[in-house]
């Protein structure tokens, strides 16, 4: 019986590594962005303090309250940190959770995933390749094509309209 649980237990290691592989072509693209760093003073100075809260100390949104849930408009979404585009609203899906969702992010690298395992679950976040925001956290149970949900704390994000 042990040898049976010391095996399913080093399948899922196995997998959980597996899944936070990066392809070469993201990791080629993510090493080209130029990155921004500073303080936590600097950070504070720029952002207001529920940003803060949520992009530098990994905070949440409260579920179906953000700004952009239910937003529909046509554009870009970008990273409040730094205005790096991260989502087109034609990435964007209803979900029902409580964040605004996302089936995939725009290419070139400008979310990275990294292990999550806070709160008692492992989970994967994501931030912003640039300047390190955490945005939010991604899952496999999307309905759309892609299987993806890139769950985005509505703070952590600006929009840009499309003109």
């Amino acid at each position: 019986m042990k040898q049976i649980v010391v095996i399913f237990l080093g399948a899922i290691i196995g997998l959980q590594a597996c899944a936070q592989t990066k392809s070469p072509k993201e990791t080629a693209a993510a090493d080209t962005i130029k990155r921004i760093v500073r303080t936590e003073a600097e950070w504070r100075k720029i952002l207001t303090p529920e940003q803060f809260h949520i992009l530098r100390q990994k905070g949440t949104d409260m579920p179906f309250t953000g700004k952009y849930y239910l937003h529909k408009e046509k554009g870009v979404y970008q990273c409040a940190g730094c205005h790096t585009d991260l989502f087109t609203s034609d990435m964007k899906f209803e979900s029902d959770c409580g964040w605004p969702s996302f089936d995939k992010e725009i290419e070139g690298g400008k979310i990275k995933k990294v292990k999550d395992t806070s709160h008692g679950m492992v989970r994967t976040e994501i931030v912003c390749t640039k300047c390190g925001a955490h945005l939010g956290h991604l899952f496999d149970d999307g309905p759309t094509l892609t299987g993806m949900r890139y769950c985005v704390n509505s703070t952590s994000i600006d929009f840009k309209k499309k003109e």
